[in-house]
């Protein structure tokens, strides 16, 4: 089973490649003389793409499966990361970002479910999502390092080459593709191919589908919000250079993988809903105090990487009891939830008015609280029918 499941959690590692419009998006507006309004704007061009073809894609995948909709995303994913190598400018890069978000929204609507087709027992779906979540956000912790690889070695130093980070995504991505198409995993039973996007939305009428909708849209905003701003409040609020504070995204990144390294086994022991409900009561109380303190620098890292543990697990929870409440629709249920990932591209807009109005990031960050509210009545409010 391991060699069909490893290609797949590989998968993974290339949907990771979106958290790198964070810290890329300091890089791109030094380059272009963006405000912070405009670079909020990058997590829009790529994140928008999860609710234009998020039930587009569901319903693509009940026609061509799982493994060659992975395949097409992929397949887009290197188109985009190569354009910038053809031409530079703002058109093109905005461009090579919305590419990559359109590739990106198909993955993921895509790779859950298909690692359904290679885990057989459901209990250890949770904890199977949650191991893609770990792949994921060890490639978030290594955009950072890619953006840095790029300006110093492909770029000779040169910040204005930042870009070279789209090729480097692309390779990866190739490579990724070219193991999942090299393995043979069984296509799954063909299911209803006659759905249309207004049935896929009715979903909805499900109280409880409606609530773990919101929730992913939430909690994603928080992970692509967070991602945005950390390195943002390192700059303002302790003068830390660009350079420099690309280590925030990094720390909550790699406290995110820790997180969700160990809730692979906590939520063996502890049930689902136990753990969201613990996790998020203590993000609350994190962003609060990141809103209120102002501590020295290693203590507000301290707090970032603080919020990427605590959330690091809520995604996959909320993804895998929506998958259960109606596992006969699990195409659909999947491109209803990555939908719901437009969050990511949906706070940071509000975050860089907010920034801009009040002239600091603390503005910003309140979105984040607002966010995490959701969370906990969305924690406290789901019924399931499951033990979750």
């Amino acid at each position: 089973m391991m060699s069909k499941v490893l290609p797949v959690l590989f998968a993974f590692f290339v949907m990771g490649f979106c958290d790198i419009v964070g810290i890329s998006s300091d890089y791109a507006a030094q380059a272009f003389g963006w405000s912070s309004t405009m670079a909020s704007l990058i997590p829009s061009v790529v994140f928008v793409w999860f609710f234009l073809l998020g039930v587009p894609s569901g319903i693509m995948m009940n026609h061509i499966g799982r493994k060659n909709t992975v395949l097409l995303s992929m397949l887009i994913t290197v188109v985009g990361m190569a354009l910038p190598l053809i031409h530079y400018d703002s058109t093109t890069t905005l461009i090579a970002y919305a590419l990559l978000g359109i590739g990106n929204a198909i993955l993921q609507v895509s790779v859950n479910p298909l690692l359904q087709n290679v885990v057989t027992d459901e209990k250890l779906l949770t904890s199977s999502l949650t191991a893609g979540q770990v792949v994921k956000a060890i490639s978030s912790f290594c955009g950072p390092f890619i953006m840095l690889f790029a300006v110093n070695t492909l770029g000779g130093g040169d910040e204005q080459r930042w870009y070279m980070a789209f090729p480097v995504l692309g390779a990866i991505t190739l490579l990724s593709g070219l193991w999942l198409l090299a393995t043979p995993i069984e296509r799954e039973a063909q299911q209803n191919s006659n759905v249309t996007v207004g049935q896929t939305f009715a979903l909805l009428k499900n109280p409880t589908i409606l609530l773990l909708f919101l929730g992913i849209f939430f909690v994603v905003a928080i992970d692509v919000g967070i991602n945005f701003t950390s390195s943002k409040v390192m700059i303002q609020r302790y003068g830390w250079e660009i350079s420099e504070a690309g280590v925030a995204p990094q720390v909550y990144f790699i406290c995110r993988t820790i997180g969700a390294f160990i809730g692979v086994f906590l939520m063996t022991k502890i049930a689902d809903m136990t753990y969201f409900r613990l996790n998020i009561v203590a993000c609350i109380v994190v962003i609060l105090s990141l809103i209120f303190l102002q501590l020295p620098a290693m203590w507000a890292l301290a707090q970032i990487g603080a919020i990427g543990f605590l959330c690091s697990c809520i995604f996959s929870i909320i993804f895998s009891m929506a998958v259960q409440a109606e596992p006969q629709k699990a195409n659909l249920i999947s491109g209803l939830m990555i939908t719901a990932v437009a969050g990511g591209g949906a706070a940071t807009p509000f975050i860089g008015f907010a920034t801009d109005a009040a002239g600091s990031i603390t503005a910003g960050i309140v979105v984040l609280l607002v966010c995490a509210c959701y969370l906990t009545f969305c924690a406290f409010g789901v019924k399931p029918n499951k033990k979750v």
